[in-house]
């Protein structure tokens, strides 16, 4: 019998929360847009999930890509691709689920992270499921030193491209979607805060 590590790998908490909502279910078709190691899709390749990602790291899309052959070796390796998010060849509205976790924030500045939302938001159906995880503001305001627009400093020494409340209900409406949940955000002993956003695309 495969221990929980095995049949879900390290997946993040808040993906596991819409599993068991009932919120991606068998047949759905999901890609991992920043996929990196497939550290999100280990239960999906085991439970038969349509799977594809793609990455711009080759060593992380080749890890992912061995993954996917060792738990289902029968899906195809150009489901999983070498490639920015902001420039997914994958077509529109192609998949049910979205996976955006923790890549947002590794954007340089406004244009890409805008560019990277709209290549994530494209593929994703109408009715289709945008899960996304991302460095915010939200509960450290005071803690992080602004360098260039939305590029901050956090107190752990890193770098990332930081939103907040306002901004997220805004690109919300301006996607054309709705929030599945409210907005949760994560604040590791004022180090660094981890927002999830969660957004259905409107038909």
């Amino acid at each position: 019998m495969l221990g929980l590590s095995d049949q879900f790998g390290a997946i993040d908490i808040y993906l596991f929360d819409q599993l068991l909502r009932g919120r991606i279910t068998a047949g759905t078709r999901v890609l991992d847009a920043g996929c990196g190691s497939g550290r999100n899709l280990v239960y999906l390749l085991r439970q038969g999930f349509e799977v594809f990602g793609a990455d711009s790291d080759p060593h992380a899309l080749q890890a992912t890509r061995q993954l996917a052959l060792s738990i289902a070796p029968r899906l195809p390796a150009d489901n999983f691709r070498l490639e920015a998010v902001e420039a997914m060849s994958f077509p529109d509205g192609f998949a049910d689920v979205v996976i955006s976790s923790a890549i947002l924030h590794f954007a340089r500045s406004d244009d890409q992270f805008r560019a990277m939302l709209q290549g994530s938001w494209r593929v994703l159906k109408p009715g289709g499921l945008l899960f996304c995880r991302l460095a915010s503001s939200i509960g450290i305001e005071n803690q992080i030193q602004r360098l260039l627009g939305r590029r901050f400093q956090l107190p752990d020494g890193s770098e990332r491209y930081l939103v907040d409340k306002a901004l997220l209900i805004k690109l919300t409406e301006q996607l054309g979607g709705q929030l599945t949940d409210p907005l949760k955000t994560t604040v590791v002993q004022n180090q660094r805060s981890m927002t999830t956003w969660i957004v259905r695309k409107n038909h």
